[in-house]
């Protein structure tokens, strides 16, 4: 298993995801008990979560853009965009996704990326902080639950700048500061965004083996208004510790500038 997840994780490293959510969760298994919690009460959200199966892999468009044609699936992120930005989004095509040079993603959806980092995702909890690790890119993300503000000494970053707080037993995360020179997944669209986005995630830990996620995505300069990510189901794993995976992007850079020279996968 751990082998074919990881040959799955360097395609969605590389922007190979299936681009249908339906895709990137297997049947959610029935609750297997209560969610455990720490000493300070509130649920224990540690543990290594993914959707509970591999995802397919799908042939990257290297050649070809949307298109002025093409129309963004209705109740999409895609949907929201402002007309300037939805004619950006129709000029681009896979092979100018940042992920193929090794740049993280803002923000995904559980079919390409978990908590905004990589499709494996493993959470450590303290009494100050929410720890959130990822296969992919090999990266983390801090997230504190004391009660402290925003940073204002920290420059834009490529995973924004996350504070956390406890809504009764859902903890919340609200991220800002983002660089605007990565994209993110929004139910398997790449999608850009610009250095006002801002992320709320709502994790709920429902029983011992279930995470489910809320999100909402605001960028007031390219969004016409928020947009809701439709609820993420994710399932402890079978193993408690995630694998590194080294994202080494100079021979898939050579190969997509390769690919779109031949005009390869033009439609």
């Amino acid at each position: 298993m751990r082998k074919i997840l990881l040959v799955t994780v360097i395609a969605l490293a590389c922007g190979f995801a299936q681009p249908s959510a339906q895709f990137g969760q297997g049947p959610i298994p029935k609750a297997s008990g209560p969610a455990p919690r720490t000493a300070d009460g509130h649920p224990d959200l540690s543990g290594v979560w993914w959707p509970g199966r591999d995802v397919p892999v799908k042939e990257l468009r290297v050649g070809s853009s949307r298109g002025p044609g093409n129309t963004p699936r209705p109740g999409s992120l895609q949907a929201l965009y402002k007309p300037d930005a939805l004619a950006k989004w129709r000029a681009l095509s896979d092979k100018d996704d940042p992920a193929l040079r090794c740049i993280p993603v803002a923000f995904g959806t559980l079919n390409v990326s978990l908590f905004g980092l990589g499709f494996v995702g493993q959470i450590v909890q303290t009494p100050k902080f929410v720890v959130m690790l990822t296969e992919t890119y090999h990266g983390f993300k801090l997230i504190p639950t004391d009660g402290r503000a925003h940073r204002d000494d920290a420059a834009p970053s490529y995973r924004g700048d996350s504070v956390g707080r406890w809504d009764g037993d859902t903890l919340v995360v609200d991220t800002t500061n983002f660089t605007d020179e990565n994209w993110m997944y929004a139910e398997g669209n790449t999608s850009f965004h610009s250095d006002a986005l801002r992320v709320v995630e709502r994790y709920r830990r429902t029983a011992a083996n279930l995470l489910e996620v809320d999100a909402t995505i605001e960028d007031p300069k390219v969004l016409t208004a928020p947009y809701k990510v439709p609820t993420q189901t994710l399932q402890l794993a079978p193993f408690d510790q995630i694998m590194e995976l080294t994202c080494a992007n100079t021979d898939t850079a050579a190969l997509m500038d390769a690919a779109a020279k031949q005009g390869y996968g033009r439609k």
